[in-house]
């Protein structure tokens, strides 16, 4: 299969997708939240560096679970922002 390849706008949003939960993530360990979400340190590592851009659904929603974030919250701050602001997180 071949996929075809990701937007600036995706890749960017990719980006701002892990640096959220980065930040949501605090100071828990990498290990520690992937082990709560059912994933690999491995595959949390991809996604906050921007490597896995495009996640699976499935593992967002574990993800948002085990850092008690929303996931309506998570669209929204990875929504396109023309003025480039960050949005903030509740958790």
């Amino acid at each position: 299969m071949v996929r075809t390849p990701l937007t600036p706008w995706e890749r960017e949003r990719g980006e701002r997708f892990g640096a959220l939960l980065r930040r949501a993530r605090g100071s828990r360990s990498m290990a520690e939240v992937a082990a709560a979400a059912g994933v690999s340190a491995e595959t949390l590592r991809k996604i906050e560096t921007g490597r896995a851009p495009t996640p699976a659904f499935f593992t967002v929603a574990a993800l948002a679970a085990a850092l008690h974030v929303s996931l309506d919250e998570l669209a929204a701050a990875c929504a396109h922002d023309p003025d480039g602001q960050e949005p903030a997180l509740s958790a």
